[in-house]
């Protein structure tokens, strides 16, 4: 009987116990969306849809950066190849800026050789989620469904969950070269980048882009 007793667990290790499962689904949580955001960034869907959809990335007087120039070279193939007859590029600026990114990317993909007639630029929003929702209006103005989604390869399942959300039917073909897939150490940090930010999307629906920007310096 005393010894029974001795062996029942006490409120304390019932709170350790709770303490240890909730620690083991965090991480189960956290190490399935990241190998979600690995396995995404593999992917290069070419399959037809209505528009080719470019998220904006930094640009300079009218000149993208080289992580933006690489997204739009992916895009031009993707038209190139007949995947889509329109391109969207996507991105507002800073205050101070000449250019939006969308307009800095219309213009790249013109002299560049792609028609200006098959460009579409979508000069709205600070971040992806506010971005895409710009675009999520343009496309269902126009009665466009399906968007092949073009980013950095860590980037594409956030991007594509947010498409989702907004009622875009979007998969990915994203970039596999440039700057941000060049050095493995670059990669981690943009995989973990992106695992926080998409993990604070799911539980907050607002962009966790400038929260999460920070992380890599």
């Amino acid at each position: 009987m005393g010894t029974a007793e001795r062996t029942k667990p006490t409120r304390a290790s019932w709170a350790r116990r709770i303490a240890f499962g909730t620690v083991l689904m965090l991480l189960a949580l956290i190490g399935g969306t990241a190998f979600r955001v690995w396995q995404v960034a593999r992917e290069n869907d070419r399959t037809p849809a209505d528009v080719i959809v470019v998220l904006g990335a930094a640009q300079y007087n009218g000149k993208p950066s080289d992580i933006y120039a690489a997204r739009l070279v992916k895009a031009k193939q993707l038209y190139d190849a007949g995947v889509a007859k329109t391109i969207v590029t996507a991105g507002g600026k800073k205050a101070e800026d000449n250019f939006t990114e969308a307009r800095a990317g219309q213009l790249w993909l013109t002299r560049h050789g792609v028609p200006a007639s098959a460009t579409l630029a979508v000069g709205e929003g600070s971040d992806t989620l506010r971005s895409l929702r710009a675009v999520a209006v343009q496309v269902e103005a126009r009665d466009w469904h399906t968007a092949v989604l073009v980013s950095d390869p860590w980037h594409s399942f956030r991007a594509r969950t947010m498409a989702d959300d907004l009622g875009l039917d979007a998969w990915t073909a994203p970039t596999h070269s440039g700057p941000i897939v060049q050095e493995r150490v670059t990669q981690v940090r943009y995989i973990v980048r992106e695992t926080g930010a998409l993990l604070y999307y799911r539980l907050t629906k607002t962009p966790a882009d400038d929260l999460f920007a920070t992380f890599l310096g």
